[in-house]
């Protein structure tokens, strides 16, 4: 990998990976900057099921990752909205999901101490209810069927655990573990992630040649790709144990 697509790798990741604790300088306003927009297409047994529409954006420092999954079936249409919002530091500052008639209901997470509280409301006329989870904010947001959030843990793994090296992006031995909060299920896991290497990967009829990243957990296996000329954004994930695949538009 060319030292240019390395060096652009820390800077396109920054926001999300977190800057040393000790850098407190106050740094002046910045204009909001889109760092990815799109929509990935979520097939099942190659049968097209949902769209996620996305969008992230950095602004003063903190980064905002929105989402909006379009589910189109013979009943009525489903929507599902996410807001996910951390700091440079990479700590949560709020996430948010909500679903939309005819089941409804929402939550949201915010930090509290040394806890994360979600909280839950069933239904659009319902009372709230609060789970507390013993986490640090820094804890990765991995909500159900949002596959944006696996890009920016996606950036995190390479901030983390790449650095560039000559000319080539090297990459510590073994998977690194990530702490996550699934906050639908109402849970927290462990998951790991570890890069492969550089693969040809067939997409829409054409074979383009990206990074893969294997993310695991319990019970799930999941191979990601990104893209290593593009700001390693997210092209194509494989869900094999449940017949599901997920390509950007």
């Amino acid at each position: 990998m060319r030292w240019g697509m390395a060096a652009a790798l820390l800077c396109a990741v920054a926001a999300f990976a977190g800057t040393p604790a000790g850098d407190k300088k106050e740094k002046p306003k910045s204009a909001a900057q889109t760092v990815d927009s799109g929509s990935f297409g979520v097939f099942v047994k190659g049968q097209r099921v949902v769209t996620e529409i996305f969008h992230i954006q950095q602004e003063n420092g903190n980064s905002s990752i929105k989402s909006q999954l379009k589910e189109v079936a013979e009943s009525t249409p489903i929507d599902q909205k996410s807001d996910l919002e951390i700091t440079g530091n990479g700590e949560l500052l709020r996430y948010e999901w909500s679903q939309g008639a005819p089941t409804g209901g929402s939550l949201t997470v915010l930090p509290n101490n040394e806890f994360l509280l979600e909280k839950i409301t069933a239904s659009a006329t319902g009372k709230a209810a609060e789970q507390p989870f013993l986490m640090p904010n820094t804890s990765m947001i991995l909500d159900n069927n949002f596959f944006i959030q696996r890009e920016v843990l996606a950036w995190r793994y390479l901030s983390a655990a790449c650095h560039p090296e000559s000319v080539n992006l090297q990459c510590q031995k073994g998977a690194v573990e990530f702490g996550v909060l699934v906050p639908q299920d109402r849970s927290s896991t462990r998951v790991r992630m570890e890069l492969v290497g550089k693969e040809k990967v067939p997409i829409r009829g054409a074979e383009r040649e990206l990074l893969r990243l294997n993310l695991t957990g319990d019970g799930f296996e999941w191979a990601l790709w990104v893209d290593g000329n593009d700001q390693f954004k997210l092209i194509r994930i494989a869900i094999p144990a449940d017949s599901t695949e997920v390509v950007r538009d």
